[in-house]
């Protein structure tokens, strides 16, 4: 979806979609304050070493062609400080966008089991409880995948919250 589609969620939605970060201003424009956001974030190491993998392709060969400008650069020894100033851009984005926004929540994949209750009464869930937390013991190979991460997780946390 472009334009204003892109951003048409229904009552309720909930998006998880790394994309959005590159959507901060769009965000801001049409949810404001109003929103619900959650930062969904995993160990930095991991995220660092997981985009390093994909440096000649992607969002990481735009990334470092097109914003760093740094053109050919994806011998081995770029690899994993292209992929940190990535990730360390992307996130500051996002804090920043976060600074002044009233809901808003931190989700760290890692301490997931712990976090969930938190989100589950934040955004007032209704539904099977016990069979949605069983739901962040299941382990998936995401790079094996065919949908992506966030598509797989947007589809998880809509099946758990019986949206």
């Amino acid at each position: 979806m472009i334009g204003a589609d892109r951003l048409a969620y229904p009552p309720n939605h909930i998006e998880a979609d790394n994309r959005l970060s590159w959507m901060l201003g769009r965000l801001e424009e049409r949810f404001g304050r109003d929103a619900y956001y959650v930062h969904l974030t995993r160990n930095r190491e991991k995220v660092i070493d997981s985009f390093a993998a994909r440096a000649r392709s992607g969002i990481m060969k735009a990334y470092r062609d097109g914003i760093l400008m740094r053109h050919g650069e994806a011998e081995d020894s770029h690899v994993r400080e292209i992929a940190a100033d990535y990730v360390d851009t992307v996130t500051a984005n996002i804090r920043i966008f976060l600074r002044d926004k009233p809901n808003r929540m931190d989700f760290a994949l890692e301490n997931a089991p712990q976090d969930w209750p938190r989100f589950w009464e934040w955004v007032g869930a209704e539904g099977d409880y016990e069979a949605s937390l069983a739901e962040w013991n299941e382990q998936h190979n995401r790079r094996a995948l065919p949908p992506s991460m966030t598509e797989r997780l947007t589809r998880k946390l809509t099946a758990m919250l019986g949206e």
